[in-house]
């Protein structure tokens, strides 16, 4: 089955590879690093023994790690619709989108079971995290199970899997209607974060936040919920396809999603997850593409942040399990502010060198090797030796 709109329009696609929006994924992985070592109560990797410090390391980092995830979603949205092709059957792209994630969740899986000890004997948890079905249980110790980045998979993989149907809807649209459409899912996560509020129930709340456990899965880690960033980065794309971006500087996109930042600081907690950061998001992402494709250069299509934005995948997988061991060397102790920066650091450090040995070792082989059927990989290396003779 191809992916086939039958009206032609989207059928224009543009093949630009936007190496800025891939060294930008950097930056969306870092500030989910730097918030979960900021927390205290979850994670508790903070090595700070310095309240006041903890308490600026906090205010700064928190909305970060809630928009990382959100830019990815969008980001994933954006960049999946870019690339579409119309030739594409649906099992191609399903291949090659599992290969993507799978071989570094099913690495990290076991490395987090290691440094956990296989916990207490619990076999259907670890099988549902593996299998990427586990954020769609009411039970955070079941959502955030095993390597507890890896909720946010079980999200990925469900845009995976509905993304022809989404497709087939948004190349229907008119092009009048996108940026109506892009504003109405704005407008949707806005209804669907205010009926948790109202209707399910906030007590009892939890230590770390000021709502319930099942209000906190459902406005967050509840995969359908997470659509509304997904289609929103697909609206993006074909928008920029249809030329239809109204110019909007990269300056005044970032000065935007800079202020969102800083209010999701201060709105009530429930909508500084997504609600308040998800169109300057959207806008940044689209406006940091057609930056590019204007042929403007930004440090983000350097060598060095595409490489960092490569193994940025990684990063996000791999960082809470050198956290873990951190904690497990750490032994309840905290430190001065000198000595605990440096422990922060060497954690970075070590989890980039790690998210560098999964997108090397890993990740790359796996997208060279499985991401297309034999018949073909077999047919192109033919080709390649054919055409280096």
């Amino acid at each position: 089955m191809a992916f086939n709109d039958g009206s032609g329009g989207i059928n224009a696609a543009v093949n630009n590879r936007l190496d800025s929006l891939t060294g930008v994924r950097f930056f969306a992985a870092l500030f989910v690093f730097f918030f979960h070592a900021s927390l205290t109560k979850i994670i508790g990797f903070n090595p700070y023994e310095n309240k006041d410090v903890v308490d600026v390391f906090q205010a700064i980092f928190l909305p970060g790690g809630w928009l990382g995830v959100s830019f990815f979603f969008v980001l994933s949205g954006f960049v999946i619709t870019w690339s579409y092709k119309e030739s594409d059957s649906v099992g191609s792209f399903l291949r090659r989108r599992l290969v993507k994630i799978y071989p570094n969740h099913l690495v990290t899986w076991l490395l987090a079971l290691l440094v956990a000890g296989f916990g207490n004997g619990d076999i259907l948890t670890p099988a549902l995290n593996l299998l990427l079905v586990h954020a769609w249980v009411p039970d955070n110790h079941v959502f955030l199970s095993v390597n507890t980045p890896s909720w946010s998979l079980c999200s990925e993989l469900l845009f995976y899997v509905t993304f022809p149907f989404w497709m087939q809807l948004v190349v229907r649209i008119r092009r009048g209607h996108l940026w109506g459409w892009t504003l109405a899912m704005v407008a949707g996560l806005a209804v669907y974060q205010i009926l948790i509020a109202c209707f399910v129930p906030s007590e009892p709340q939890l230590a770390a936040y000021p709502i319930s456990m099942k209000q906190w899965w459902i406005a967050y880690y509840l995969p359908p919920g997470r659509l509304f960033e997904f289609i929103i980065g697909m609206l993006m794309a074909r928008i920029l396809k249809e030329n239809m971006w109204p110019d909007i500087s990269l300056r005044s996109t970032f000065i935007l999603l800079c202020v969102s930042y800083v209010v999701a600081g201060l709105v009530p907690f429930q909508w500084r997850l997504n609600l308040v950061t998800l169109l300057p998001v959207t806008l940044f992402i689209a406006a940091l593409a057609d930056h590019e494709l204007k042929g403007k250069r930004l440090f983000l299509s350097s060598p060095l942040f595409v490489k960092l934005g490569e193994i940025s995948f990684g990063l996000y997988l791999v960082h809470r399990i050198v956290m873990t061991c951190g904690i497990k060397l750490m032994a309840g102790r905290l430190f001065d502010t000198l000595t605990a920066t440096m422990i922060l650091t060497a954690a970075f450090l070590v989890s980039l060198l790690g998210a560098w040995a999964l997108f090397t070792f890993v990740e790359a082989p796996a997208m060279k090797y499985w991401s297309r059927p034999a018949g073909k990989r077999v047919l192109q290396e033919a080709a390649a030796v054919a055409g280096g003779q």
